[in-house]
């Protein structure tokens, strides 16, 4: 058995900085089942929303956030993330963080859908990789922290109501012991896996969601699944997204005939428009036309303005044979952004005690029904520095856990599981999710998707129960579960708002204004 004081699930923006907080106050063990900079935020592109213009105002950014949110935000959180965000990217600079400047050396603030001012901080189009890589080398500096790679969080230990830590798989040697800690924060990021098609790094396999779950631990909003509209479409191009700040310069999304088709979907903001919107509009597009794409012209702006504020994408799209400076960029939706997860409050505290979540996995209320552009690393920062507060706050008044018995699994120590069997099986639940749970969905597609999924679960159950553990196979089983609730929670909501668009209950309905909380229980254990 491992203790510490504090342990630390996940190495994105949420977990690094949360671990840079509380390392003053006692030991850490930051478990990520890759490297230290795998993670959602080193693929973040856009930047970080924050009040930083002469021109922008606390109030402003507050009801940009509403407005995207479609109702469900809640309010509170949303200004708790607004106004302490500014001192947060301060905090940012002061580590070392270095965002693009104007000549006068004024931060440079672009502008993304959604936002009604320009207030997006940014380091070119590598804006999550300058905030991870900050981070990561402040953490190298403490001595008080205990970065293990390739550990994978299995299961919470959850004794009388409160999370004592964790079961933690070794993949180097195969065993999985204890992590006993009085604090204990998921900070796994998102689950875009779950869809074949997605922006997320490979990593993004939902494990926080599904941990929590398997825990007892509230779960809210899972049907809200962000598609980022637009993916670079090209059978070589893995997971590559055009940023939402190549629209904010001026950006107009074309059909294959040169029309630019956003006017006719959001007259007044176009290609401005919120990313559900948008992202809907294409798909619409795609159906109409048959083509396999719609494209991203940025072919008006000059060569070296594109070059400057987009060298990744720009060198990217080159390197497919796409000259953005005067090529079209061809495009398709793609899964982003999990808007729901583990329910927490105003300082990142779960449904059970001791037990903290942050960023992407956590559903803080702040996103609602739809997350404004580049909100996701503030309110990781945010709430990182919330729940750290909260965390040293309470860890001198905590009991120790009682002992943590050894892990034991019930699986006989066979040969590892066959990895084309679980890649054959991690593709069909990717292919069920983007065919009948994606941009626009039905009543009847959703039940397919539950049906679908049910099978790959009982076929995969034996796996868990019969053979060794394998970061393949654990995520796996998450994967699976995370489906599962997405399915569920849409099934719940009787409406269309925000990013779930369902053509059997075209309106957005006052009665339906609610989360979707769920909790396990005998109706939806199987999930």
């Amino acid at each position: 058995m491992q203790q510490f004081d504090y342990l630390v699930i996940g190495s994105g923006s949420a977990g690094l900085s949360f671990a840079l907080r509380v390392c003053e106050s006692g030991s850490v063990a930051l478990i990520t089942k890759k490297e230290r900079t795998d993670s959602n935020t080193n693929w973040a592109q856009g930047g970080i929303a924050g009040v930083m213009g002469p021109d922008d105002d606390m109030e402003l950014h507050v009801q940009d956030t509403l407005i995207a949110g479609a109702g469900l935000c809640n309010e509170e959180a949303v200004r708790v993330l607004v106004n302490e965000g500014p001192d947060s990217i301060r905090e940012l600079i002061s580590f070392g963080a270095d965002f693009n400047r104007t000549p006068e050396g004024d931060l440079s603030l672009g502008r993304e859908g959604g936002h009604s001012r320009r207030r997006i901080i940014h380091t070119a189009d590598l804006t999550g990789k300058e905030v991870e890589h900050t981070l990561v080398e402040a953490v190298r500096r403490h001595s008080n922290i205990t970065v293990l790679e390739h550990h994978y969080a299995v299961d919470l230990v959850v004794q009388d109501g409160r999370c004592c830590g964790a079961y933690v798989l070794d993949e180097a040697t195969g065993e999985v012991s204890p992590y006993v800690a009085r604090a204990t924060l998921l900070a796994t990021g998102g689950a875009g896996q779950v869809y074949r098609f997605t922006t997320n790094p490979p990593i993004a396999t939902g494990d926080g969601v599904a941990v929590a779950w398997r825990a007892g631990a509230e779960i809210a909003n899972m049907e809200f699944i962000q598609f980022h509209p637009t993916s670079l479409f090209h059978p070589d191009a893995k997971s590559f997204l055009i940023s939402e700040a190549v629209r904010g310069e001026g950006g107009i999304l074309r059909r294959k005939d040169g029309t630019a088709f956003m006017v006719e979907y959001d007259p007044e903001r176009k290609d401005l428009a919120p990313r559900d919107i948008v992202a809907r509009a294409i798909d619409s597009e795609i159906k109409k036309t048959g083509d396999e794409c719609v494209y991203l012209d940025v072919t008006h702006l000059s060569p070296e303005a594109i070059k400057d504020h987009f060298p990744t994408i720009y060198a990217r799209c080159l390197s497919f044979g796409i000259d953005i400076t005067t090529d079209w960029i061809p495009v398709v939706p793609a899964a982003h952004y999990s808007c729901g997860g583990v329910t927490t409050d105003l300082v990142g505290r779960t449904s059970i005690a001791r037990l903290y979540a942050c960023g992407e996995v956590a559903s803080t209320g702040v996103h609602g029904a739809n997350r404004l552009a580049s909100n996701s690393l503030l309110e990781a920062l945010v709430f990182a520095k919330r729940a750290a507060a909260d965390a040293m706050e309470r860890t001198p008044a905590w009991d120790d856990c009682a002992p943590v018995p050894s892990f034991d699994s019930g699986r006989k120590r066979t040969e590892p599981v066959d990895p084309h069997q679980l890649r054959s099986l991690r593709h069909r639940v990717q292919t069920v999710m983007q065919k009948y749970v994606g941009i626009v969905r039905t009543d009847a597609r959703l039940q397919k998707a539950s049906d679908a999924i049910a099978v790959l679960r009982a076929e995969a159950d034996p796996l868990f129960s019969r053979l060794i553990l394998t970061d393949e196979l654990l995520e796996l089983r998450n994967m699976l579960t995370v489906a599962g609730l997405i399915i569920y929670c849409a099934q719940q909501r009787h409406e269309s708002r925000g990013l779930n668009f369902n053509t059997d209950y075209p309106e957005t309905l006052e009665s339906e204004r609610h989360d979707t909380k769920v909790r396990k229980d005998a109706s939806v254990s199987r999930l």
